[in-house]
């Protein structure tokens, strides 16, 4: 299965959060799975860091090594056609970062590991305690 993980996830899994769901850590854990982060999700931290809202232990660079590659995520960039796909999106959900994931989710066709309600005005899968029987 293909998932990205929106950025919430991805801070509670590598910080051992019982707010992450243990549907979504198994499916993160899951070798079997192929694991998503947006680029997007890395620059929103690097935005919250600057801003004092989110601290980190690592300077940035080695976070992503360690965390994102140690956990055999691939940093998912931005593509054409992910572009395309943000261009349609009605304007349910503003933040620009969701949107993005919700664009490439769509174009990449992975479902997205996340609890964020307002996802669900979008043509995505949300995966978080059950399968989404969508």
């Amino acid at each position: 299965m293909r998932v990205l993980l929106d950025t919430h996830s991805f801070l509670w899994f590598i910080g051992g959060s019982d707010k992450l769901s243990g549907h979504a850590r198994s499916l993160i854990e899951d070798p079997a799975n192929q694991r998503f982060l947006s680029v997007a999700s890395l620059w929103e931290m690097a935005i919250k860091a600057s801003m004092g809202r989110l601290r980190f232990r690592l300077p940035f660079s080695q976070l992503v090594e360690r965390e994102v590659r140690g956990n055999a995520m691939e940093v998912l960039g931005i593509r054409p056609e992910h572009l395309d796909e943000l261009a349609k999106l009605p304007f349910h959900h503003r933040d620009p970062f969701d949107r993005l994931i919700i664009a490439q989710s769509i174009a990449e066709d992975a479902s997205i590991i996340g609890k964020d309600e307002a996802f669900d005005d979008y043509p995505v899968t949300l995966l978080w305690d059950t399968v989404d029987p969508r």
